[in-house]
């Protein structure tokens, strides 16, 4: 292990925020990103490992192409005991994946973990520090209804479901507004990086 071990961004913000973008920033200066939605897409992809225990959970929510998100969305959609119930099988198996990640990039002076849901699930234990996304309120809105299948219902219920921007914003040391041009972004994350991957 490291003697000095990198430091740890967690990054997080809303839907349709602009956190794929700024993620992608990231890794384009070379800064290392786990990304928790990834992992998840490869464990429910074909093949997955967690297809055998969806299938049980959730019957008929499994195929030869894995997950059928539309149908494992519509089993566990309004409902918290479920959506619970797919997430104590989802999310040990993410963290294994989680901590091989951390292993193969202790030698980086900075490190990105891309964390959706990361105030709403307390996914903050061992950050240096969160950088939080966000846009204006009607800018988001637009993105996200722009989404195929997205509906102002499914938005709002998305929403209701998430801890406020503004308390995000509140709670972040770092806020990286997407509200702006691309390079004016790309600044901001490159001063971010500079501040933490120097420290």
């Amino acid at each position: 292990m490291n003697a000095t071990r990198p430091r740890i961004l967690g990054l997080t913000g809303s839907i349709g925020m602009g956190k794929s973008t700024v993620a992608q920033m990231l890794r384009d200066m070379g800064v290392p990103v786990f990304d928790a939605d990834a992992a998840v897409h490869e464990l429910q992809g074909p093949g997955g490992a967690l297809l055998p225990a969806i299938e049980e959970a959730f019957p008929g929510t499994t195929g030869s192409q894995g997950v059928d998100r539309a149908r494992l969305g519509a089993a566990v959609f309004g409902d918290r005991d479920r959506l619970a119930l797919l997430e104590a099988i989802v999310h040990p198996a993410v963290a294994d994946i989680r901590r091989k990640f951390l292993a193969e990039n202790d030698n980086k002076p900075l490190i990105v973990m891309d964390i959706p849901l990361l105030y709403e699930k307390g996914g903050g234990q061992g950050l240096d520090a969160v950088a939080v996304v966000s846009a204006p309120a009607e800018m988001q809105r637009e993105r996200v209804l722009a989404r195929p299948g997205m509906t102002a219902e499914k938005f709002e219920q998305i929403l209701s479901l998430q801890v406020p921007d503004a308390e995000k914003r509140a709670r972040a040391d770092f806020v990286i507004d997407t509200g702006t041009s691309l390079a004016a972004t790309r600044d901001q994350v490159a001063g971010i990086v500079a501040a933490l991957g120097s420290a």
